[in-house]
Order: structure tokens, then C-alpha cells, then sequence
């Protein structure tokens, strides 16, 4: 019985994720919340560590969240069930597409999915960032990294340095 409802989340997760794998986000806090198989702590460190590696976000913690529930098989089915729909999906448009190409119905729809998929990102970052940022510090970290965006228009990896670093140094006075 497991084993279906990881095939269920996760293949819905894949199917109705638009956006990338960071859309898969408000289904994976779903599954959390419904079936425990996670914490939510343990997504927040699972989109860490996704983030760091190769590989698509959304693949990386379904990997995650399967092996978490049932082990090896469990990582297999539910990074199969999570990318099967977008495998599914892209031959059938690849077959067809000349003719969506052309289709205005087609077009508007998907210029309609794009502020909802907007939407949840940013409600999905707003819960995020009340679960991580716990301290005056962190927020002094993400104002500055917030105003140092705008300013210098700089690759991402020096915000992921500055914020490790950061982390560090932090965690170290705490020890001390």
C-alpha cells in the first residue's frame, strides 16, 4: 500500500508541477503534512542539499523522500513516479507539435499557468523563510543579500558563498 501512494504523490507531483522543480515544492510540504513520511525541517534540508547537487530539485527530493519511506525501492519508485508525467507529456507534445505551435487556445493557457505558478513559489518561499530564519542574524544576512541583489548584479554562487560562510562563522559563536 506504500509503494501506491508513492506512486501517487509523487507521479501528481510530477504532472502538476509546472515551472521547474522548485513548483514541486507546495506538493512535497502536501505530503509532508498528510502522510508524515517527512518533517518539514527535513524538506528545508532536503532543498538545501537538492540545491547543492546535480540534478533537478524536484527529482533530487522525491529521491529523498522515497528512500526516507521505504529504502532503496522507495527512492526508485518515487523518482520514477515524479518524472514519468513529464516523460509522458513531452513525447505526446513532441508528436504533436507543429500543431501546438500554432494554437492560440494552447498559447493562452500557458501564459495563464504563469502567475500561478508564481503565486505558489512565492507562497512556498514565504514558508521557507518563517521556518528558517529564526534569528536577527539571518535576517540581517537576507536584507543585505536582499539590497546587495539589486545593487551588483552578480552570479548566485557568491550569494551561496557569502551565506555559507556566514553559517559558519555564525554557527561557530554559538559554539563558543
Amino acid at each position: 500500500m506504500l509503494f501506491v501512494q508513492l506512486i501517487y504523490e509523487f507521479f501528481k507531483t510530477g504532472l502538476f508541477s509546472f515551472g521547474g522543480g522548485y513548483a514541486t515544492l507546495p506538493f512535497l510540504y502536501h505530503i509532508s503534512e498528510t502522510y508524515g513520511w517527512f518533517t518539514s525541517k527535513q524538506l528545508s534540508d532536503m532543498i538545501a542539499v537538492s540545491t547543492i547537487t546535480p540534478g533537478p530539485l524536484g527529482v533530487n527530493v522525491a529521491t529523498f523522500a522515497g528512500f526516507m519511506t521505504s529504502g532503496i525501492l522507495g527512492a526508485f519508485i518515487a523518482t520514477t513516479a515524479v518524472i514519468l508525467p513529464s516523460y509522458i507529456i513531452v513525447i505526446i507534445v513532441f508528436k504533436l507539435l507543429e500543431k501546438f505551435r500554432q494554437n492560440k487556445h494552447v498559447q493562452s493557457a500557458i501564459y495563464a499557468l504563469k502567475p500561478a505558478g508564481c503565486g505558489l513559489l512565492t507562497a512556498v518561499g514565504v514558508q521557507i523563510f518563517r521556518e528558517n530564519v529564526t534569528n536577527i542574524w539571518a535576517v540581517i544576512l537576507f536584507l543585505g543579500l536582499l539590497v546587495l541583489t539589486f545593487k551588483a548584479n552578480r552570479d548566485p554562487l557568491i550569494y551561496l558563498g557569502i551565506s555559507a560562510v556566514w553559517g559558519v562563522v555564525i554557527g561557530f559563536c554559538h559554539l563558543i
